[in-house]
């Protein structure tokens, strides 16, 4: 009887390191997976950092201002002024949409009177 115990306290003590190795090597490789995707985050984060700062370098005004004036006979691009903006008076406004007359409502089988005399009628017969 001990040597059938000591032999399933073996094959328990086995199976438990098998699990313990299986998930260690499973959370090394999560925090593997993470650390991978940390730098391509971090990659990614600088990769916009840059192109912000790209976008910020060609959109400054006086090299704006100087390719309008360079393709000005193609363009014909001009400054915004306050005279290019109309008054609120002369926004069309869309005409409001028709709505269709459906009556006095719906039709009922009957008139709420007699769907309550209804009621309490059932109710009356029943014990």
């Amino acid at each position: 009887m001990r040597s059938i115990l000591y032999l399933v306290t073996a094959l328990a003590v086995i199976g438990l390191a098998t699990w313990a190795y299986r998930e260690n090597h499973l959370t090394q490789q999560a925090m593997n997976t993470r650390a991978s995707l940390e730098r391509e985050i971090a990659a990614l984060e600088a990769e916009i950092s840059v192109q912000q700062v790209e976008w910020a370098y060609l959109n400054r005004p006086d090299r704006l201002r100087a390719l309008v004036d360079v393709n000005f006979s193609e363009l014909k691009l001009i400054p915004i002024t306050a005279d290019h903006f109309g008054e609120i008076g002369e926004i069309a406004y869309p005409t409001p949409e028709v709505r269709l007359d459906l009556g006095d409502g719906v039709e009922v089988f009957g008139t709420l009177d007699q769907l309550s005399g209804t009621r309490e009628a059932t109710t009356e017969e029943q014990p």
